[in-house]
Parts: C-alpha cells; sequence; structure tokens
C-alpha cells in the first residue's frame, strides 16, 4: 500500500480514516473500557461503601496483571484456541476469548456484597484483570502486525488510534456510570451489570477486523529448526536455559504475594534476586547468540532430532527466544535501557490518576460533576491531541515527541497542586483536567509508537508484551502505595502532586542517553518507506 502524502486536510482525514485505523480505534475501545470496571468506578464503589484510602489503593493491586502479562504472551504468539483460532484467525480468536471473560467476570462482579465478600470481590476483579491484559496482548499485536514494516506514518498514526480509542473506551463510556450514581434509581451494582452488556457491544471491533497477514509462522519455524539442533548439540545448556526461565517466572509470581504489603526488607531483596537472576540469564541468552549452529535440517537429520528435541526447541522459541532476540538485536546496554525507561516514564502519572477520583470526592466535587469534567470532557481533549500528536510526531521524530510530552505531563501536575491548595474551582478543575488529557494522550502516542519500533514481527505480541508490561507495572502495581503516601503525608494533596512532578525526571534522562540509536532505527524505517513508495509509483 502506497502510504499518502498528508498535503492537505483532505488528505490527512482520508489518512486517518482508512478502515484498517477505525478498526484499531474500535479494538482500542474494548481495551480501555474494562480500566473503569477495576479502576475509577470501583474506586468510586468502594469509597461510597465506607473504605479507606489505603484499602481502595491497595485494592487496585489487581492492575498486577496488566504488569506480569508478558509471562503468558508467548500463548498468543504461538497456542491456538480451538474452534476460534480456525473461525477468527490468531489474533481475532484470542481478543474474543478475552472480551467474553471479562463481560461474564464483571457481571458475576455486580451480584456481590463488597462488605460480606470484599476478599472474593478482589478476585473477581483480578479475573477482569487478568482477561483484560490478556485482550490487550492480543489488540496491541494484531494493531502492529496490521502496519507493514514499510509504513512507518501509519504506524504513528495506530499508535494515535488505538490511544483515542484506548479514551473513548475509559473516558466517554466512563463518565456513564458516573452520571447513573447519581440517579436516585440506580446503584453501583445494578450499574456493573450495564457495564457487562457494554463489553459485549464492542465486541464489535472484533469481529469487523480481518486477521493480518505476516510470516510470523515461517519466521518461529526458522527459530524452531536452530533451537532443535542446539537441544541436539548441547542437551546441558539447554536444560540450564530453561531451569532458568522457570525460577525466573516463578519468581516474579511470588514477589506478588508482597505487592501490596509492609515487609520492605523482603521486597528489596526478592528484587535484588531477580535482577541478578536476570542479568545471568541475559549473559547466557547473548553468548549463546553469538555461538554458530548448522540448521537442523528436516531431511537427512530427521532421524537424529528426536521428539523430544522438537518439544524442547518449541518451548524455547516460546518463552526464550522472544527476550534473547531482542536483547541481541539492540544490544544489553540499549536494551536494559530502554526497558527501565519504560518501567519508568509513567510512574508519575499513574499516581495521580490512581487516587484523582478520591481527591476530587474529598475536595467537594459530585459524581456528576467528576463524570462531565473528568471523563467525558477529557475523553474529547485525548481524541483531539491524541491525533494532533501523533501528526507532530510524524514531523518530529518519536524522540522529541517523548521528551516534550514527557515534560509537560510532568508540569501539568502541578495544576492540581493548585486545585488542591485553592479548593473545589471548577474553572481550575477544567484546566487541570485539560491539560492532564493533552499532555498524556501527546505522551502516550509517542510512548506506543516508540516500543512498537522495537518489535520484531515474529514476538509481536510476547515483545510489545514485555515492554508494556512494564510500563504498566510503574503505572499499576508502583502506584498501589499512591493512597498510603498520601496518608502519610497527612492528606496533604498539593505535596502529593508535585511530587507526582519529579517522578518522570529518572525516565526523560534514560531517553536522552539512548536517543541517537533510536533516531537511527526511525531513518532506517524512513528509508524503507520511500522505497517502497517509490516502487509503487514505478
Amino acid at each position: 500500500m502506497n502510504t499518502p502524502k498528508l498535503r492537505t486536510w483532505r488528505d490527512t482525514l482520508a489518512f486517518y480514516t482508512q478502515r484498517r485505523l477505525l478498526i484499531i480505534f474500535l479494538l482500542g475501545m474494548a481495551s480501555g473500557y474494562p480500566w473503569i470496571m477495576i479502576g475509577s468506578s470501583m474506586s468510586a464503589w468502594l469509597n461510597e461503601l465506607g473504605f479507606t484510602r489505603a484499602t481502595i489503593g491497595y485494592f487496585g493491586a489487581v492492575f498486577a496483571a496488566y504488569s506480569v502479562n508478558f509471562l503468558w504472551s508467548p500463548l498468543i504468539d504461538r497456542v491456538k484456541l480451538p474452534l476460534l483460532t480456525r473461525w477468527l484467525g490468531q489474533r481475532r480468536g484470542w481478543v474474543i476469548f478475552c472480551q467474553v471473560g471479562i463481560a461474564a467476570s464483571c457481571f458475576y462482579l455486580s451480584t456481590l456484597n463488597f462488605h460480606d465478600n470484599l476478599a472474593w470481590a478482589g478476585m473477581v476483579a483480578l479475573c477482569i484483570a487478568v482477561f483484560s491484559a490478556t485482550q490487550d496482548i492480543g489488540i496491541d499485536a494484531f494493531r502492529i502486525d496490521t502496519i507493514g514494516l514499510h509504513e512507518a506514518r501509519v504506524q504513528s498514526a495506530a499508535a494515535a488510534m488505538t490511544t483515542a480509542g484506548w479514551w473513548t473506551g475509559f473516558g466517554a463510556l466512563g463518565a456513564i456510570p458516573f452520571f447513573l450514581a447519581d440517579l436516585p434509581a440506580w446503584d453501583w451494582n445494578d450499574i456493573y451489570k450495564i457495564m457487562a452488556l457494554g463489553m459485549l457491544v464492542l465486541t464489535i471491533g472484533t469481529w469487523l477486523a480481518s486477521e493480518p497477514r505476516t510470516a510470523r509462522v515461517e519466521l518461529q519455524r526458522e527459530a524452531e529448526l536452530k533451537y532443535q539442533k542446539i537441544a541436539f548439540d548441547n542437551p546441558a545448556l539447554t536444560l540450564l536455559m530453561t531451569i532458568m526461565a522457570g525460577v525466573f517466572i516463578a519468581s516474579v509470581v511470588l514477589a506478588l504475594n508482597f505487592i501490596p504489603g509492609d515487609q520492605i526488607g523482603v521486597i528489596i531483596g526478592w528484587s535484588i534476586f531477580q535482577v541478578a537472576l536476570l542479568a545471568a540469564f541475559v549473559s547466557l541468552l547473548v553468548k549463546l547468540q553469538k555461538r554458530e549452529f548448522a540448521p537442523a535440517a528436516e531431511d537427512h537429520q530427521g532421524q537424529s532430532i528426536k521428539r523430544s528435541h522438537r518439544i524442547i526447541a518449541w518451548i524455547i522459541v516460546t518463552t526464550i527466544e522472544p527476550i534473547s532476540e531482542f536483547f541481541q538485536r539492540n544490544g544489553v546496554r540499549m536494551a536494559l535501557t530502554v526497558l527501565l525507561f519504560v518501567l519508568l516514564f509513567k510512574v508519575g502519572e499513574a499516581f495521580l490518576g490512581r487516587m484523582s477520583i478520591v481527591f476530587y470526592q474529598e475536595i467537594g466535587f459530585s459524581n456528576t460533576e467528576i463524570g462531565l469534567y473528568s471523563k467525558l470532557m477529557n475523553w474529547w481533549v485525548t481524541i483531539a491531541f491524541a491525533l494532533i500528536g501523533s501528526y507532530v510526531n510524524m514531523r518530529l521524530g518519536i524522540i522529541k515527541g517523548l521528551l516534550i510530552g514527557g515534560s509537560a505531563m510532568a508540569v501539568s501536575n502541578l495544576l492540581f497542586s493548585a486545585l488542591a491548595i485553592i479548593g473545589p474551582d471548577k474553572v481550575l478543575f477544567v484546566t487541570a483536567v485539560v491539560s492532564d488529557g493533552f499532555t498524556s494522550a501527546w505522551s502516550t502516542v509517542a510512548f506506543v509508537a516508540f516500543i512498537s519500533l522495537l518489535c520484531n514481527r515474529a514476538f509481536t505480541a510476547t515483545q510489545y508484551a514485555l515492554m508494556a508490561s512494564l510500563g504498566t507495572l510503574g503505572r499499576t502495581v508502583l502506584a498501589t502505595y499512591s493512597g498510603a503516601v498520601v496518608d502519610f503525608l497527612d492528606g496533604n494533596w498539593a505535596l502529593f502532586f508535585m511530587l507526582t512532578t519529579l517522578m518522570v525526571i529518572p525516565s526523560l534522562f534514560l531517553l536522552w542517553t539512548i536517543r541517537h540509536k533510536i533516531r537511527a532505527l526511525e531513518t532506517e524505517n524512513k528509508e524503507r518507506q520511500d522505497a517502497h513508495d517509490r516502487s509503487e509509483a514505478n
């Protein structure tokens, strides 16, 4: 496909309204919608039931599912669901499976009494989070696979459309529960039943989509043949890699037992162990990649390659190769810097977002005002600036887009400090919400385009999920302590929002150190696109 030049507003409109980008927008809505079930609406529900700020913050630990979804992301790349994969394809089959699971879990949550079953309600909310996090893997992989390698501009536009869609599901649809909550005839249990029905309606994007065609299966097959030979030539090394991968995954799962919690020493010690294990694992992967292995041909070597070798190769390609390829292609230093940047970039915004509803309610805004200003109005702001941000990022590049968006995102938090000092002033509330929506949309578009740029098409779901889950770790698990921080500050909201402003600085420094390599990748993609456009023209 020849990507059009955006010379006039008609060209721009036609570019952003092409069918595949509109499908990505609808899928983005389905991706953002579950967050209101376990996020803002849940916070308001718990607050009205009389639970403490710390409890509300800790309840958000269910978002940890988004932080560790990379652990099962290889399944979305490799495992075929019975019937669904045959009818809809690998990507769409997984997405529709998760969407139905979200709707069913939300409906069941609506039947529970939180005072009597708070722990069980938390488990059901965790089910929603797991289905939603898995849906995100499939949707992100679908988005990246739908856009050709030669279509750099379309990839940036796709990031804008998925961001705009996400905020439509989270912001526009997220305002409805708050409007209903202020009506005498509605309680939160009934509202959650309506939200479950809304999730089923949002499956329309999946039904309208077309399964993308890629060389994923062929590329994975090539990797399997390589590892069949490795398993045959060096079974000890293969066994060591498998054990290390299993121990690392188990350590991540066990670490979740201490999040949230007050066992700070245990958390720090376990984190050091995980970092050390990951460093050793990465070193082994890099060493392995530097070795030369002859391919395991299926004809004359078919007898020597046993079934066990094939099983081991499938497991390694599914669980280890995506990480190995990422570090080998980018280098250890570059890869670790990218992952650390992704972890820290959205921390300040997440701390603000986790406590924002409680803050609005405490200083005197009604649920209707919160729904109107924080959700509905912010929706339009986010869509507008997501599209504008993608257009500008095409001109300036991803690095400048991230630096500008990240800096503006941090500074905009100071407006919430002013709101905490002045009180429930509607003009200042609108100003703060608009500013936050603008900067968040701009930075998110650049952020999504950034991690999409770094994915290999053979392992799109796994590599994107790895980076996205790290970003979500900062936005969710770390932000779980936001309520405890407010309590520690004795409810000093102004100081709390000032701290969120400072949290973005480390990530921007990391980004600055790798700016040249990212620009080189952008230049390579642009040259590939220009070459494709010239060939199309001829």
